[in-house]
This record gives C-alpha cells, structure tokens and sequence, in this order.
C-alpha cells in the first residue's frame, strides 16, 4: 500500500517540478498548466467520500487493485496527450483513482497489524507521501532535462501497475463488514474534532502548494537557480522530508497537537524566509527546512483524524483526503492567481498567511472541540 501511496502522489505531483517543460511543449502560460496539480486535486476530493461510500460492501483488496488499474491507464494517456485538454482528461481519471485509493488504504491498518502497531503501520503507509517528495518529483525534474517530460508519465504508469501487482499477491482479503453511507459523513462532521481536523488541513495543505506548486519558478526567480539546481534543490526537499515524517512518527505519540502545532510554525517560518532569499545556497537551505517541516504534516493530520473518530476509521480518513486534495487544488490555483498578479512574492505571502492561520487554530482550539489527541500512552493506543 506505500507503494501504491507513492505511485499517487508521485503522480500528482509530478507537474510540480515538469510545470516548465510541460508549458512550453503544451504551448500554454505557467499558470495554466498548473491545471494538470489543480484538476487531479479536485476530483480526487470528490472522488474520496463517494468511493467510501460507493464501494458498498466490496473487499477492499479489489478496489484498491482496481483504483491502480485506473492511475496506470490515466498516466499512459497523460504521457501521449498533444494538448492541455487531453492531458486534463487524463488527470481526472487519476485524482479519481488518488482520491479514492487514499481514503481506503489510509484507514486500513487497524485491521492489518496488531493494535499496538497501528500507528507503526500508518507511518509505513505514508511514507509512500515523503518517498514521492524525495524520488518521484525531484527525479523526475532532473531526468527530465534528459529525456523531456513525457517518459516520466510512462514510468508513472508502469510503477501504478507494479503496485497493483503486488497488492493482489500481498495484501490479504478485506471484506467489508459495514459499508459507509453518506449519512455516516455527515455525522462525522458534526464532531468538533474532525471538524477541526478539515480545517486544519485544509490550511496547511493549501498554505503548502500555493508556494509548492510553483517552486520551479520561484527558485528560479527568487534564488536564481538553473534547471539542475532546481532538480538538486527538490531532492533535498524529498530527503528533507522523509526525515521529518519519521521524526513526527517518533513525536506524534507523545502529542498530535504539539506536531502539528510544530509543523505549522516551521512552514509558515521558512515560505516566508523563502521570500527573502537571495542566492541558491540560501534558497536550498530554506527549502531544506521546509520539507522537514511538512514531512509531518501527513502523519500528523491522518493521526488526529483517527484518534477523532477510532470507530469510524474508513469514514474520518476518506473526509481528510477530500479536504488534503482539495486544498491542493485551491493552493494550486491561489498560488498561480498570486503568482500572475504580484509575482513570486505574491504566492510565498498567500501561502505564508495560510499558514499562519493553521497554526492560531492548532494552538487556540474551539472548547471541547478537539480529540484527546494527548492522553497518556497504554499498550492498546494506536501511537507512532
């Protein structure tokens, strides 16, 4: 399932560091073809409630095979589309299979490893996000200077079917036992704690890729780096933020709040820092600081989520995958609103005040709102 988690999010975030190559070869402005980040994202918030609930009843196994079946076919067709809008088409199919792939692995520990290991196993899961960061994308930008961006879809595609592979012969049946309904939602949100949780992601979420999204440009014009550099500067980014996914499953435990409350200080401290920078060597040390800090965003976020709502795992992790990929919608396309109208400034500011908000609401919550995310540790707590 990691590598399942990592053939999506490599796929999703792929244009990130292609935006350039993919503009010009699509003839379309930056702008623009940060469509192929937003489109994906907002299907696949839609798509991640509707497969919960869609699904019904069938073994678990065979949806997600079936969702790998869909993003391998959607990366092959992204890697022969001649325009935007048939790269578009092919995007949407792929925020379905991420949305819904993501809501269903993302929930699943509980029942494939001891209690004790739940929260052991949802890191592993995840780590598939932080290994995307560190191989997909900047990978992905410094072969594309070689071999142009198309190929790198393909092996998207290729990877998408090595996943699907290996969860039919490796992850066991999982009948469903009761299926979601949309009422189930709905009732999910009317706890303060997911509630918050929504929002909490949403703001950091969308605070992260109204910068994320253009960082090719941004290192560009804001740190004057060369292709290459910008493809070296990603890769600490990556490792950067496989570093600090496994330090917030380390901390995570011990209290939700306090990662999250972290996280959202440091993101909002080093886009704004990135603002000011005024050479590659600076620029790669902000962006260093900046993949430690959001590599806890997804395990912190996931790990509320599920101590908000433990009976109803399914359900609170497929409202936070709507709301993650919608908010990289939404920063996608604030950030290149920002971008066109006031520069690259424009965007780290948006994206720094975004930030900012998460983290007054993460430390000043609603009364009784938020999930006891802090209770001491017993041997039966799902902990990282």
């Amino acid at each position: 399932m990691a590598l399942g988690i990592f053939a999506l999010m490599t796929t999703e975030l792929l244009p990130v560091g292609l935006l350039t190559p993919m503009a010009a070869d699509l003839g379309v402005e930056e702008a623009r073809a940060g469509l192929a980040v937003t489109v994906p994202g907002v299907v696949a918030a839609a798509a991640a409630p509707l497969t919960a609930t869609i699904a019904g009843r069938i073994d678990r196994r065979l949806v997600l095979a079936g969702l790998l079946a869909l993003l391998a076919a959607g990366n092959l067709v992204t890697a022969v589309g001649q325009d935007l809008a048939a790269v578009l088409a092919a995007r949407v199919a792929i925020g379905a299979a991420i949305g819904g792939f993501w809501a269903v692995a993302g929930g699943l520990a509980p029942r494939l490893v001891p209690a004790r290991r739940v929260g052991a196993a949802t890191a592993v899961v995840f780590s598939g996000v932080s290994a995307a960061s560190v191989v997909g994308v900047p990978l992905g930008t410094l072969l594309a200077e070689a071999y142009g961006w198309r190929p790198l879809f393909g092996a998207a595609g290729l990877l998408g079917l090595v996943a699907l592979a290996g969860v039919l012969a490796l992850v066991p049946p999982l009948p469903v036992e009761r299926s979601l309904r949309p009422a189930d939602l709905g009732g999910l949100l009317r706890g303060g704690g997911v509630r918050i949780g929504v929002v909490l992601t949403l703001l950091l979420v969308a605070g992260h890729f109204t910068a994320y999204t253009f960082v090719r440009p941004l290192l560009h014009g804001q740190a004057g780096m060369d292709a290459a550099a910008v493809g070296w500067t990603l890769l600490l980014f990556g490792t950067a933020g496989l570093a600090g996914n496994l330090l917030a499953g380390v901390l995570v435990g011990r209290s939700v709040r306090g990662v999250l409350g972290g996280v959202a200080g440091a993101l909002a401290l080093t886009v704004l820092l990135l603002s000011a920078v005024g050479g590659p060597w600076t620029g790669a040390l902000a962006v260093g600081l900046w993949g430690l800090a959001y590599g806890g965003v997804s395990v912190g976020l996931q790990t509320w989520m599920l101590r908000a709502a433990p009976e109803r795992a399914e359900g609170a992790t497929s409202l936070f995958v709507a709301a993650f990929n919608a908010a990289i919608a939404l920063g996608a396309l604030g950030g290149g609103l920002a971008l066109d109208a006031a520069g690259p400034n424009g965007a780290l500011l948006l994206a720094g005040a975004l930030l900012v908000a998460a983290l007054v609401l993460v430390a000043f919550p609603l009364p009784r709102a938020a999930p006891p995310c802090d209770r001491p540790a017993d041997e039966n707590d799902d902990e990282l």
